[in-house]
């Protein structure tokens, strides 16, 4: 049989088919995407150290201060579902563009906010444009890059400036704030924002899902609604009691709005929230667990922040340097993760990593006025740190590991929904805990409200580890076939890796869920 010998014109069509494969602008699409997702992830924790210094501008209640943080957290996580499939109904470069462009422009209102309610206004709106683009951000990538290594090392790109994005806010928030103004950890994402926007106009393509869905808004709405009023029901308890109708009213209503938004997903024929997945044991018990695992360890960040500056009387910036190295160990503990992962049951290493937070949470019951930083900050926060990392991963993997492959992207939003609206409502308790031992505006006494929260988190943490002991499955070692899905084209361990990566930046970046409690 004669050998076919391809010619010029044969050849000169394949070259041409490979270059029309690749995407046109490949730094730009990388670049637009990457940016987007360091802006989500920087502003949830950027504006920790500048909280003393909006209270002082604006003259902010510590109710009203706890709200520039939680209004933010409770509408990025309320809507981060629906806000996946937007992008999947109407196309991911459409939401990508519409979310930053509510991001920008309530960035641009929270800095040039006059009172505490539109700073507080402002933060909502982020928190919404946040939820619109987030999703979009790593969908561009995998829809822009095909198969292969390139798709991975746009994805590996992603991960780590994520974590950068989390592991920076605390010393980009001090180093603003110092040397410009608070309003500039707001500021500074509008003319960053404005260029990505251009960026991602020009050279971004849009893509999108074949065939008609709908889209959950009402369930968005409710959840977020629901979530919102108890957590403002805890806030009510600081200053009017567990027994008052100023607490117990939101409280309740906010359990009721919960109460609907269960009954209205059950009914709804695309819901935003499958009440199905929850019969998957792995699933409903890796999401609790990082509920209540939330609700304890996003108050490291914020206590801390408020420790170093209200009793060590650090500097903006001196406390962002002071993050440096918890920053670090969470990095490293989630890169840890999924190696020993290979070695190590998902359940086990969960376990171990809360355990380990929980012992420095104990440690940092010891912090006082006079604190040093090596044994006050450093060392236990070292350890918390360490603890978030490792137990963030395996969880998530265990949450992925009995769901379904089409399922993979809901899956994981609802580990990050779970572990964010645990944070959420976890820190507005333990600031009315924090509260309760605080007793005017001494550094001593702040010192000793902001350890007793430690202690009240610290068993949080021990509840959660017996938790995960009796509730979570048995699991193969390793990640599950969701989450190799949750990353095509990439390898089950590159997946692994990226999400080690993104629960390092998530665990970094919403730290800031809690309100301040220093008195007037």
């Amino acid at each position: 049989m004669a050998r076919m010998v391809p010619t010029r014109s044969t050849t000169s069509a394949a070259g041409r088919n490979r270059r029309e494969q690749r995407p046109p602008h490949v730094w730009a699409v990388v670049l637009a995407a990457c940016a987007g997702q360091f802006l989500v992830v920087l502003d949830v924790s950027v504006v920790n150290v500048a909280l003393p210094s909006m209270r002082s501008d604006l003259g902010m209640s510590a109710t009203g201060l706890q709200w520039v943080l939680n209004a933010y957290t409770l509408t990025f996580a309320g809507f981060m579902l629906l806000g996946g499939r937007a992008g999947d109904l109407f196309g991911r470069k459409r939401m990508f563009l519409l979310g930053l462009g509510v991001f920008v422009a309530a960035s641009l209102a929270g800095g040039l906010a006059q009172d505490g309610w539109q700073l507080v206004a402002a933060r909502a709106a982020q928190g919404v444009g946040a939820a619109v683009l987030a999703p979009s951000t790593l969908t561009i990538l995998t829809t822009s890059f095909p198969e292969g290594p390139a798709r991975t090392r746009a994805i590996g790109t992603w991960t780590a400036v994520g974590a950068g994005g989390g592991a920076a806010g605390g010393l980009v928030g001090g180093v603003l704030t110092d040397a410009l103004s608070w309003r500039w950890v707001l500021l500074i994402n509008v003319p960053v924002g404005a260029l990505v926007l251009v960026a991602a106009a020009l050279w971004v393509t849009e893509s999108r899902l074949g065939g008609r869905r709908r889209l959950d808004l009402p369930g968005a709405l409710l959840v977020t609604a629901g979530l919102g009023a108890v957590a403002y029901g805890i806030v009510q308890t600081e200053t009017t009691g567990w027994s008052s109708g100023r607490a117990l009213g939101p409280l309740f209503g906010g359990v009721a709005v919960l109460g609907v938004f269960v009954a209205v997903e059950a009914r709804a024929r695309a819901p935003l929230v499958p009440l199905k997945l929850f019969r998957l044991r792995s699933v409903s018990a890796a999401n609790l667990a990082m509920f209540v695992n939330g609700a304890a360890m996003f108050c490291m960040w914020y206590f801390m922040s408020l420790y170093m500056q209200n009793a060590l009387d650090y500097t903006p910036l001196q406390a962002g340097l002071g993050f440096i190295p918890q920053s670090l160990s969470i990095v490293l503990g989630s890169k840890l993760a999924p190696v020993l992962m290979q070695r190590i049951e998902a359940r086990t290493l969960a376990v171990a990593g809360t355990l380990t937070a929980a012992s420095g949470y104990l440690w940092q019951t010891g912090m006082h006025a006079d604190g040093d930083y090596l044994t006050t900050v450093l060392g236990p926060g070292v350890l918390m740190a360490l603890g978030a990392g490792l137990s963030a991963t395996p969880l998530a993997a265990v949450a992925t590991a009995g769901a379904e492959p089409r399922d993979a992207g809901l899956v994981s939003g609802l580990v990050n929904t779970s572990r964010t609206m645990g944070g959420a409502l976890g820190l507005a308790a333990l600031s009315t805990v924090a509260a309760t031992r605080i007793d005017g505006s001494d550094a001593a006494s702040e010192a000793a409200g902001y350890a007793l929260a430690f202690g009240t988190g610290a068993w949080i943490l021990l509840g959660s580890a017996v938790l995960m002991i009796t509730t979570l499955p048995r699991a193969d070692r390793g990640p599950g076939p969701a989450a190799a899905a949750a990353t095509p084209g990439a390898p089950a361990d590159a997946a692994t890796e990226a999400a080690a990566d993104e629960a390092a930046a998530t665990e970094t970046g919403t730290g800031a869920g809690g309100r301040t409690v220093r008195k007037s």
